[in-house]
């Protein structure tokens, strides 16, 4: 494979004993940002499966009865 131009830039500045710019990069320039994962359709359903049904056991009927006692 032919060498890009800057590579060949990079290796004339290092055989003249320059500064590497490879040493100048960020750490992130490194990392491999291909494995991220997405999720799959299984994980979205379950992410908003229960989020009508929050209380399968209760009735919908939300209405509750308070009494006082006066003496």
């Amino acid at each position: 494979m032919a060498r890009s131009k800057a590579q060949k830039k990079r290796q004339k500045l290092i055989r003249e004993g320059r500064l590497n710019p490879e040493i100048n990069r960020s750490p992130f320039a490194e990392l491999d940002l291909r494995t991220r994962k997405t999720k799959t359709k299984k994980d979205l359903l379950y992410q908003t499966k229960h989020k009508k049904n929050r209380y399968p056991g209760e009735s919908e009927n939300d209405s509750f009865f308070i009494g006082f006692l006066l003496f």
